[in-house]
């Protein structure tokens, strides 16, 4: 059918349907009643994207591809899930309509459409919404769409998880000061900062901003108190720095959401905690939407102070309409942007000094310092929701990205870098006119214009968020090189993971195995300024024969299995079936080099049950 033909809809059926979303935006998911009439395909409806149902293959994901045999009657199911405007579309190259039905704008309300797969389908889409409610269609051969994706995570060691702290909503952070204290301090994206010390977790904030924070949603929310960093003489001078979402202020766009703060505070005399009316604001950068805010901030080796931003929110990075990039291919945005605005990189500041007109310096060896037009703040760029960094012993900053359809991946953050968004998302080209099917060729480098001609650089991680057609992962959330032999199995390499595996069910943790050479450089130290040559604090991972070794440069990844230790049988929720069985929100690392996970076991920042655990041996708890 094309053109003004319509499929009407033929009778309703009822969905019972769940809401949720995740650090990369991605939405509810709906499951069918047994007294349903049978359907081949279906979808829940929302403004943010469509949503896979049925069958197994597109289940969860957000926008699926749907593979359709060329001759084949269909009967596609779809519900309404927000009281939004919403139809079916089918259409070929050329925009000609193969299936257009009615609008239904009623939220629980369902159509059924009924087809025929033909020759020339290519997309499909909501009328009202197409931008952000639109999908691929590929025609297969009965009997296509067996090749698998095997090896592509190996199977990792198993780790213990002991619960050292609950209570929270949504751990988000978990620093350490550099002081003679044993605690460590865990930000909650609501607002509070909390001590964990010997006696466990203090009832009481180090400080509380969640006064000054924006209202946030209450289902999933990418704004709140995201990052903490304490200065390197925080044991001398008290002060430390964090990073939180306000309510738009002066100088931030009426059309914007939300103004990123970067502000420093001071600590008591006693150091017990915060002097709230200390504040002082560092920067402030007027966000045009909810989400890809990033978050993390740190101190580098250098006394430095990196910053990570997002693009800004949106899908596509396609900016707030003010920005033009180089790449005319793809509608501009701010990840390659470095002269309107600082979205969508690591800025480096030197919050030690002021300037006239800052309240913070800039580092005389930041890369743009020289280049006309150019914000000089830029210490990297090309990125598009960098959650979770940390340095190593040695001082490489390693920084994930969330990406948007395809691909995760994390980051070896060098000084000048172009991290590529959106020309690529990881290692694979990007296009804003098919976002889920990647162009086969696109730049890689910037033109000689800008900025001199640079390479667009890879990551040195990246997995699909779905393998062999089952969904894998939504958000990558970067961790930490585990530079201590606690757990010998895990010393040597990067421990992270992801939020969701399919954007409503419980995240993954994961390990990457840095090639020798990459561990010589950047993390192997000495362990004392007098040891000899070849005496390191760590010593480089033995090579693994089993496990799979990628031919393109990025490092193996392998999934961890898990196993609750601990008195309470309460800690067994943690884990199902050796597989974490929570939300993973961040990771941390203490003044001993063992590594911490947060979690909680919903999206919402309301209703959170969030709780941080350490990972431990897994023959430590054995019984």
């Amino acid at each position: 059918m094309r053109d003004s033909e319509r499929i009407p809809v033929s009778r309703r059926i009822v969905l019972q349907s769940a809401a949720a979303t995740s650090i990369a935006g991605l939405g509810a998911t709906a499951t069918a009643q047994e007294d349903e009439p049978d359907a081949d395909i279906e979808l829940g409806g929302r403004v943010s994207n469509w949503v896979g149902v049925a069958p197994d293959e597109i289940a969860d994901e957000r926008n699926p591809t749907l593979e359709l045999v060329a001759g084949e009657e269909y009967t596609l199911v779809w519900e309404n899930l927000d009281g939004a405007p919403h139809n079916f579309v089918i259409v070929d190259e050329n925009d000609e309509r193969f299936v257009e039905s009615e609008i239904v704008s009623t939220s629980g309300e369902t159509q059924t459409v009924e087809f025929t797969a033909e020759e020339g389908m290519v997309e499909y889409f909501c009328g009202p919404h197409r931008s952000s409610m639109n999908g691929e269609i590929e025609l297969v051969a009965e009997g296509d769409g067996d090749e698998t994706q095997t090896d592509l995570v190996g199977e990792g060691p198993t780790v213990g998880l002991e619960t050292v702290a609950e209570g929270l909503t949504a751990p988000v952070e978990f620093k350490i000061a550099d002081e003679e204290r044993d605690r460590r301090f865990i930000v909650d994206q609501t607002g509070g900062i909390y001590v964990h010390g010997e006696d466990g977790l203090e009832e009481e904030p180090f400080l509380d901003v969640s006064d000054r924070l924006v209202d946030l949603r209450e289902e999933f929310d990418e704004r709140g108190l995201l990052g903490l960093a304490f200065h390197p003489d925080f044991a001398e001078n008290g002060r430390f720095f964090v990073r939180y979402s306000a309510p738009p202020r002066e100088g931030t766009p009426e059309e914007y959401d939300h103004t990123f703060v970067l502000a420093e505070f001071q600590a008591t005399d006693d150091g017990e905690a915060a002097d709230p009316d200390s504040e002082r604001t560092i920067l402030e950068v007027p966000e045009p939407q909810f989400n890809h805010n990033a978050g993390p901030i740190a101190f580098g080796p250098d006394g430095y102070l990196y910053v990570a931003t997002g693009d800004g929110g949106g899908a596509n990075d396609v900016g707030d309409g003010h920005v033009e990039d180089w790449y005319d291919e793809n509608e501009g945005g701010n990840g390659q942007d470095t002269e309107e605005n600082l979205l969508g990189g690591m800025l480096r500041l030197d919050v030690d000094t002021e300037s006239d007109d800052r309240a913070y310096g800039v580092p005389d060896d930041n890369p743009l310092v020289d280049e006309e037009d150019h914000l000089d703040e830029y210490y990297a760029w090309g990125m598009r929701n960098p959650w979770g960094m940390s340095f190593t012993e040695a001082g490489a900053l390693l920084a994930s990205d969330v990406g948007q359809e395809l691909f995760e991946s994390v980051n070896h953050v060098e000084q000048g870098g172009n991290y590529a968004w959106n020309v690529k998302e990881g290692t694979h080209c990007f296009s804003t006119d098919s976002p889920t099917e990647p162009p086969e060729e696109c730049p890689q480098e910037t033109p000689d214009s800008v900025r001199g001609g640079e390479p667009l650089l890879d990551p040195v991680i990246e997995y699909p968020q779905e393998i062999d057609r089952e969904p894998f992962g939504t958000a990558v959330v970067g961790g930490y090189v585990y530079e201590s032999d606690e757990i010998g199995d895990l010393t040597g390499t990067y421990v992270f993971g992801d939020w969701s595996r399919n954007g409503d069910g419980p995240g993954r943790l994961l390990l990457a195995r840095p090639p020798t050479e990459w561990m010589d450089e950047n993390a192997a130290i000495e362990a004392e300024d007098d040891a000899e040559e070849d005496d390191f604090f760590i010593d480089p991972p033995e090579e693994d024969d089993e496990a799979p070794q990628p031919d393109d440069g990025l490092w193996p990844i392998e999934e961890l299995t898990v196993e609750a230790v601990g008195e309470d049988d309460d800690t067994d929720d943690i884990v199902r079936d050796g597989d974490l069985n929570r939300l993973v929100y961040g990771f941390g690392r203490d003044a001993d080099g063992e590594l911490y996970v947060l979690t909680s076991t919903t999206p919402s920042v309301t209703d959170g049950d969030g709780s941080v655990h350490r990972i431990v041996p897994q023959e430590r708890y054995e019984h």
